[in-house]
């Protein structure tokens, strides 16, 4: 293993040509080692689609805000559980959609057991109304939706949470091989000059900086992110129990 790793270090430092010291990054990373360059090429692609992601799922949940406030309305100004279901296909990103449109179906599944077919929320007095079997079979609908309807907010989150975590191991990564390099020149050139040892430091300092610059904001957003996914999950919740209250005055 020494072996092979001093070959892979002469490598480095036999493809590594001198630095311009012009301070240009993309200069510096066209002069840098294999694997640094590797390492950067890593970062670049892993920041690229974290920023992606988060531009998606920043306008998604825009988008999830505004039709969720939407449906409130609609649900709370509706005589009837059908007016509702008329309005969910316009409304297909908020999560409470799907989480009433799994009670409303296991409602309506109840009810074609008794020969009912209506699902008002305020029925008139009639002689026979419809009337649940099992509330708690509602209950279960609910819950799996919301679950259901939760994965599907966290979908690409864990992609955000790798770079986070991974990233500055991968940028510590190349900064130790560029180290390693500057100590080869050195080894190389029996000398300590500044111009032999600076271009290895500063092809560690850049994978370091890359490292940081896809971590960072990776961790930030996914932290965000997760906070507005834990808010959905309660307003879910809390739906499911106004709904529930509505079931239960209504139809047992």
């Amino acid at each position: 293993m020494s072996t092979l790793g001093s070959f892979v270090l002469a490598l480095q430092v036999q493809d590594a040509a001198p630095f311009a010291g012009t301070g240009d990054i993309l200069g510096m990373f066209r002069q840098a080692g294999p694997i640094n360059q590797v390492v950067l090429a890593l970062l670049l692609l892993s920041s690229v689609v974290s920023w992606a992601i988060i531009l998606v799922k920043f306008l998604s949940f825009r988008k999830i805000e505004q039709q969720t406030k939407t449906f409130l309305d609609v649900f709370r100004r509706s005589g009837k559980f059908s007016e509702v279901q008329a309005v969910c296909p316009t409304l297909p990103a908020s999560p409470l959609v799907g989480v009433f449109q799994a009670g409303y179906a296991e409602m309506n599944a109840q009810f074609r057991m008794t020969g009912a077919t209506q699902v008002p929320v305020n029925p008139p007095t009639q002689p026979a109304r419809p009337t649940l079997k099992s509330l708690d079979a509602v209950d279960r609908a609910l819950i799996r939706a919301a679950s259901t309807e939760v994965s599907k907010l966290e979908r690409r989150l864990t992609f955000l949470a790798t770079t986070a975590s991974a990233a500055p191991f991968v940028g510590l990564f190349g900064t130790v091989v560029g180290i390693m390099i500057a100590f080869n020149r050195i080894g190389a050139t029996g000398s300590t000059n500044l111009a032999v040892v600076a271009p290895g430091i500063s092809e560690a300092l850049i994978a370091t900086a890359a490292g940081l610059a896809a971590a960072i904001p990776a961790v930030y957003f996914y932290n965000h992110f997760t906070h507005r996914v834990k808010e959905l999950s309660s307003a879910m919740d809390d739906f499911a129990l106004e709904f529930l209250n509505i079931a239960e005055r209504n139809f047992t």
